[in-house]
């Protein structure tokens, strides 16, 4: 991302304690690592719409937390050197509020929004216009005296991004022309990005120590690149040079992260189905409140990795754990863990 294309105050995107952070993220197609399908198809369209000098058509990004929705935002931004403005759905309350940002986008502008299933209805009903016909509805004053008047919009791209494919409305949905499924990362692609940022924060990492952290990273860059950066704190503090196998795994097991990348979060989770449930089935509402977490944050959270890493299965009677969930625990304490 560019100071120029954002709309976020430049005294705060200037702050120095937060360069480092930002400095991490991929600015283009080529520095971002994975996705391979989804920057394949991204890069044609990005040069279809820049030759026939038209804004790209809205775009749907669907994943888990931290595979990279947002960077990828701001990199469609950078591709089609367009600003770009970022909201969320909660953040936008009222028809008002989007009515507000959307007569400030000009031509060609990019408006992210995070979390875009959590949209109230009418505020949806507002942005449907928007998106088909670059149009806006607004009605002045109540009751028999209220009148609608329509607006034009700029023509603009919409980027939404959501962990929540299900709870999107249909209308919604149906009106991206574009949408892109992100998968979780392989620990080989987490390794470069490991190796990218570190060389980025001026750390050394060394091959083995960045593979270690990448292979306990969820398959997720976000999550990555903190092991990262609590490594770095583990060298400073012990005063080391690099970042090696040996201290990536001092700061995994301070941090209570086994080898499969499971924290005492998720082994609570699974222990508690196992020693309390008999493995399951056991619904989701009851498993949210054996376990004290929020449902939402189970199934967004939690969830996918356990399910794509063969520890968690749904089934229509509710969630089970599987024997490779019953080995690890068995294998790692037969106890309760953390």
């Amino acid at each position: 991302m560019t100071m120029r294309m954002s709309e976020r105050t430049v005294g705060q995107e200037e702050q120095d304690y937060e360069r480092p952070l930002r400095a991490l993220r991929p600015r283009t197609l080529d520095e971002f690592v994975g996705q391979e399908g989804v920057k394949e198809r991204l890069r044609i369209f990005i040069q279809a719409a820049r030759a026939r000098s038209e804004p790209l058509d809205h775009v749907l990004l669907l994943s888990p937390p931290g595979l990279g929705k947002t960077t990828l935002a701001h990199i469609l931004a950078e591709s089609m050197e367009a600003r770009i403005k970022v909201s969320s759905g909660p953040a936008i309350e009222r028809p008002g509020d989007l009515a507000a940002i959307l007569t400030r986008l000009e031509r060609g502008d990019i408006l992210f929004i995070d979390e875009i299933h959590r949209l109230r209805r009418p505020v949806e009903e507002v942005l449907y216009p928007a998106m088909e016909d670059y149009k806006l509805d607004i009605v002045l004053g109540e009751g028999p005296h209220a009148r609608s008047i329509r607006l034009d919009v700029a023509p603009f791209t919409l980027v939404g991004a959501t962990t929540r494919e299900g709870l999107l409305t249909s209308p919604l949905r149906d009106r991206f022309e574009v949408t892109f499924r992100m998968e979780f990362y392989t620990a080989e692609e987490l390794a470069i990005v490991v190796a990218r940022a570190a060389e980025r924060l001026g750390i050394c990492a060394a091959e083995d120590g960045a593979h270690e952290l990448a292979a306990r990273a969820r398959g997720t860059p976000r999550i990555a690149l903190r092991l990262l950066r609590r490594a770095r704190d583990v060298a400073q503090v012990e005063g080391a040079s690099t970042v090696d196998r040996a201290l990536a795994r001092r700061t995994l097991d301070m941090l209570g992260i086994d080898e499969a990348g499971l924290d005492s979060a998720d082994r609570n989770l699974l222990s508690i189905m196992l020693e309390r449930f008999d493995g399951g089935p056991v619904g989701l509402e009851t498993l949210a409140a054996a376990t004290g977490e929020d449902k939402d944050t189970i199934s967004d959270v939690f969830e996918p990795y356990l399910i794509t890493q063969g520890f968690l299965r749904r089934t229509p009677q509710g969630r089970v754990a599987t024997e490779r969930a019953r080995e690890h625990l068995g294998h790692a304490s037969v106890s309760r863990l953390l």
